[in-house]
C-alpha cells in the first residue's frame, strides 16, 4: 500500500518540482534611443569611424562608474566649499542616508531566512495540578511541583520553489534602489548649491552694474541742477535726470529682494538657519572659468544616472517578487528540531536521563484560499509592468533633458557673441552721446537714450553669464554627475 501512494506520489512532486521556476527571468525593456545627440554639433554618421562612444548603446546601470568631484572643473575654491559643507549638513541627504541604511537592514532580514534559525532556552517552572488534572479522586490534596527545563531548538525551510531567494533578491534590489535614490538627492544637492551659488553670483554682478548706473544718474542729476540753476536747459531735463535716477534706485532694491531669496535658499541647502547665514558679494565677472562640456559624450554617461540606475533596481525587485507570490502557491517545507532537559533540581536538567527531543517535517500548500494568491500573482505582475514603464520614462526624460542643456548651452554662447558685439557699440554710442551733448549738439533724451541702452546691454551681459554658469551645471547633472575627463577628452569633440 504504502509503495503504491509512494508511486502515486512522485510523479505529483517531480511535475512540481520541474513547473517551480517561480522566479521569471528578468528582461531588460527596450527603449528606443537616438545614435547621438542632435544638439551637440557633432559630425556626421560617416566621420565617426572608430571613434568610441560615438554611438549610443543599450543603457546598463553603472552607478559605480567614477563620477569624480565635478565641481572643481569651475575652479572656485569657494563652490568647492559650499558642496562639501552642504553634503556633510544638508537635512533631505540625512534622510535619506537613513532610508539607505533601513533597505539595506531590510535585506538583511530577509537574508536571514536562508540559514537554519536556531535558539535556546532555559526555563523553570513551579505548578500545582488540581486531582482530576493528576487522576486522582475528588478532593485529593496535591503538592506543587517545581520543574527545569533547558532546550536548543532548530528550524529551517527547505527553499523548494525559490520563495527565499526571490524574497532576497527582491530586497537587495530594493536596497539598491535606496541606494540609488541617496546618489539622486545628492547629485540634486550639489548641483542646487552650485546654481544657487551661480545666480546670487551674477545678482551680485548685475547689482554693481546697476549700482554703476544709479552712481551714473546721480552724477547727471547734479549737472543738470547746475545747468538748470545756470539757465541753459529747462526743466523738463532735469525732471527726468531724477526720473532716471528714482528708476535706477528701485531696480536696485528690487535685486537685493531677489538676491536675498538666493543667499535664503542657499542658507537651506547648506544646512543653516536663514537668519545666521550670510553670504559675501562676489560678482560673477566673466564666463571664462566655465569648463567645456565634452559633446560625444559616450552613453555610460547616461547609464550613471541614478534616477535611472533606481528605475532598473526598481524593476528588478519588481520581477523578483513575481517570484515570491508564485512560490506562495506551492508547497512549503519546513524541517525542524529540539533537544533538551526536564528535572525536578536545575542539575538534574543536564542528565542523560532527563533528555528529551523532537524531530518533525511539515509540508504544507493552500487548497482553497478563494483566488488571494493568484490575485497576488497578478497584481506584481502589473507592479512589473509599472516599473517597466517608469524606467522607459526615465530614460526618455534623461536624454531630453541633456538635448536640453546642449541645446541651452549652445543658443547661450551664440547670444553671448552677440551681447558681447552689442556691449561695445552701446559703449561707443553712449560715449558719443555724452560729448554731443556735452557739447550742446543733442537733447538730454538722446544721452538717457544711449545710456539707457547701454545699461540695459551690460545687464543682459551679467545674466547671459548667469545663464551659463547655471546651465552648464544643469547640463553636468543631467548627465549623471561630470565625465572621466581621462577618458573622454581623447575621443570627443568639445562644444564650441
Amino acid at each position: 500500500m504504502n509503495s503504491m501512494i509512494a508511486r502515486g506520489v512522485a510523479p505529483l512532486l517531480a511535475a512540481l518540482l520541474l513547473t517551480a521556476c517561480a522566479t521569471p527571468d528578468f528582461k531588460q525593456p527596450a527603449v528606443e534611443t537616438p545614435t547621438a545627440f542632435r544638439n551637440s554639433q557633432l559630425p556626421g554618421p560617416a566621420e565617426f569611424a572608430g571613434i568610441e562612444g560615438a554611438r549610443w548603446k543599450p543603457a546598463q546601470p553603472a552607478e559605480q562608474q567614477p563620477r569624480g568631484q565635478w565641481w572643481l572643473a569651475f575652479q572656485d575654491p569657494a563652490l568647492t566649499a559650499l558642496v562639501e559643507e552642504a553634503s556633510a549638513n544638508n537635512a533631505n541627504l540625512a534622510v535619506a542616508a537613513s532610508r539607505v541604511k533601513q533597505a539595506r537592514a531590510i535585506a538583511g532580514i530577509a537574508a536571514a531566512d536562508r540559514v537554519p534559525q536556531v535558539g535556546v532556552g532555559i526555563g523553570a517552572q513551579r505548578a500545582r495540578p488540581s486531582a482530576l488534572e493528576s487522576g486522582l479522586p475528588q478532593g485529593t490534596a496535591t503538592q506543587p511541583v517545581t520543574t527545569y527545563t533547558a532546550n536548543l531548538t532548530a528550524s529551517y525551510e527547505v527553499d523548494l520553489f525559490g520563495r527565499v531567494a526571490a524574497g532576497v533578491s527582491a530586497a537587495r534590489s530594493d536596497a539598491a534602489t535606496s541606494e540609488a535614490n541617496y546618489r539622486s538627492v545628492l547629485l540634486a544637492l550639489q548641483a542646487d548649491v552650485a546654481q544657487t551659488y551661480f545666480r546670487l553670483r551674477a545678482l551680485d554682478a548685475e547689482l554693481e552694474t546697476v549700482a554703476q548706473t544709479v552712481r551714473l544718474r546721480e552724477e547727471s542729476v547734479k549737472v543738470t541742477q547746475r545747468r538748470f540753476d545756470l539757465g541753459d536747459i529747462g526743466e523738463f531735463d532735469l525732471s527726468r535726470a531724477r526720473t532716471e535716477l528714482a528708476t535706477a534706485r528701485a531696480e536696485a532694491i528690487g535685486l537685493q529682494r531677489q538676491r536675498a531669496t538666493a543667499e535664503h535658499a542657499l542658507a537651506v541647502l547648506l544646512g543653516k538657519p536663514a537668519a545666521n547665514y550670510v553670504a559675501g558679494p562676489s560678482p560673477l565677472l566673466d564666463a571664462t572659468l566655465l569648463p567645456a562640456i565634452p559633446a560625444g559624450l559616450p552613453s555610460s554617461l547616461l547609464e550613471r544616472r541614478p534616477d535611472i540606475v533606481a528605475a532598473q533596481r526598481t524593476m528588478e525587485a519588481s520581477n523578483a517578487r513575481i517570484g515570491v507570490a508564485r512560490a506562495a502557491m506551492f508547497p512549503a517545507l519546513t524541517i525542524s528540531a529540539a533537544g533538551g532537559g526536564v528535572g525536578g533540581a536545575f542539575s538534574e536538567v543536564f542528565k542523560w536521563s532527563s533528555r528529551s527531543w523532537v524531530l518533525g517535517l511539515l509540508t504544507s500548500m493552500p487548497l482553497i484560499d478563494g483566488g488571494r494568491n493568484r490575485a497576488n500573482v497578478e497584481r506584481s505582475e502589473a507592479v512589473l509592468e509599472e516599473s517597466v514603464g517608469s524606467y522607459r520614462q526615465s530614460v526618455l526624460t534623461a536624454f531630453a533633458e541633456v538635448e536640453d542643456n546642449l541645446a541651452g548651452l549652445r543658443i547661450l554662447s551664440g547670444q553671448a557673441e552677440q551681447i558681447d558685439a552689442a556691449l561695445l557699440s552701446a559703449r561707443r554710442s553712449a560715449d558719443l552721446a555724452q560729448k554731443l551733448y556735452d557739447a550742446g549738439r543733442s537733447s538730454y533724451l538722446e544721452l538717457l537714450d544711449a545710456q539707457r541702452n547701454l545699461a540695459a546691454v551690460e545687464r543682459t551681459a551679467v545674466q547671459l553669464r548667469g545663464n551659463r554658469a547655471v546651465t552648464t551645471v544643469a547640463l553636468i547633472r543631467s548627465l549623471g554627475g561630470g565625465w572621466d575627463a581621462g577618458r573622454i577628452d581623447s575621443n570627443a569633440v568639445a562644444m564650441k
